[in-house]
C-alpha cells in the first residue's frame, strides 16, 4: 500500500498564514466579491491601490476560468492584481493568466524563527504622524504618478484599521526610545490576532535619508517584541523573492516557509 508523502516542515503554519491572511484582507475591504475558490477584496476610496483592489485564490479553483473571472469582477480598474496562496495551484494557473497578458511575480511568506528581541526603541504612531513621510517615500519611489495616485496609497492605511488589532510603529530621528520628538525615520504596520496567536509585520520601510541607520531594524525589533507579548508565537512578514530584503530578514531570524504568488495585468 502506498503511503501518503510526509507534511512539509512547515505545513501547519503556512496553513494557517493563509487563513490569517484571507481573513485580514476581507476584513479590511469595504466590500468582497466571492467566485468559486476565492474572493475578490475592493475599496473604491482607494481604486489606485492594488493592495485594496485585488482578487484572492484561496481554495480549488478553475484556472482556464480565473482570466475571465477577472475581467468580470475586476473590469471597472486599470489593473488586475490576483493573489494565488497555494503553490502547486498558482503554477496550474500561470499558463492561463500569462497567456492572457498577466506577469508573474512572487514573494516569499517568512515565519520568525529566531530569539524574541529585546524592544528597539521604536513606538506607536498615529496616521499623521505618517502621512507626510510616507508621501515622500511613494514619491521618491513612483516619481511618475499623479498626485492622486500617491494619495490613494497615504490614505489606505486608514482601511487596515477595520481589519482589527492594527497598530502603526515608528522608529523617529531622535533614535532613543520613548522619545516623543523628531519624524518617522522608518515605519511599518503589526498585525495582531491573539485568539490564533499570530501576529504579520507588514509594510516596513525607511525614508531614502535615514536608511543604514538602523532605523529599520529598530522597527522589526519593536514589533516582533510587542507581537510576542501579545501571545503569538507564530511572527511572520512577506518578501518579494526578486529583490534583496528577504535576504536582510534570513540574517535577523526569519524562515521562508512558503510562497505566494502574485499575477498583474496593467
Amino acid at each position: 500500500m502506498t503511503q501518503p508523502p510526509p507534511p512539509l516542515p512547515h505545513a501547519a503554519e503556512l496553513l494557517r498564514v493563509h487563513r490569517f491572511m484571507a481573513g485580514f484582507h476581507r476584513r479590511r475591504a469595504a466590500r468582497t466579491l466571492d467566485f468559486p475558490g476565492g474572493f475578490v477584496a475592493l475599496d473604491d476610496a482607494y481604486a489606485h491601490s492594488r493592495g485594496d483592489n485585488h482578487a484572492m485564490v484561496t481554495g480549488p479553483t478553475d484556472p482556464e476560468a480565473l482570466p475571465g473571472r477577472l475581467d468580470a469582477l475586476l473590469g471597472h480598474l486599470p489593473h488586475r492584481l490576483a493573489y494565488v496562496l497555494d503553490e502547486e495551484l498558482a503554477g496550474a494557473c500561470r499558463g492561463p493568466l500569462e497567456a492572457a497578458g498577466y506577469t508573474t511575480g512572487s514573494t516569499y511568506v517568512m515565519r520568525h524563527t529566531g530569539p524574541v528581541p529585546a524592544d528597539g526603541g521604536a513606538r506607536e504612531v498615529g496616521l499623521d504622524a505618517l502621512r507626510a513621510p510616507v508621501a515622500a517615500s511613494w514619491r521618491d519611489l513612483l516619481p511618475e504618478v499623479s498626485a492622486e495616485v500617491v494619495d490613494h496609497l497615504v490614505e489606505r492605511r486608514a482601511a487596515r484599521l477595520r481589519a482589527g488589532d492594527v497598530r502603526f510603529l515608528a522608529s523617529c530621528t531622535e533614535g532613543t526610545e520613548g522619545a516623543e520628538g523628531g519624524e518617522p525615520a522608518a515605519w511599518a504596520d503589526l498585525y495582531l490576532d491573539r485568539e490564533e496567536g499570530i501576529g504579520q509585520v507588514e509594510d516596513l520601510v525607511a525614508s531614502r535619508e535615514h536608511r543604514g541607520k538602523g532605523h529599520a531594524g529598530r522597527v522589526l525589533d519593536t514589533a516582533l517584541r510587542l507581537a510576542a507579548e501579545a501571545g503569538c508565537g507564530l511572527r511572520f512578514l512577506t518578501a518579494h523573492t526578486a529583490d534583496w530584503p528577504h535576504e536582510w530578514y534570513r540574517r535577523r531570524g526569519f524562515t521562508a516557509i512558503g510562497t505566494v504568488h502574485v499575477f498583474e495585468r496593467a
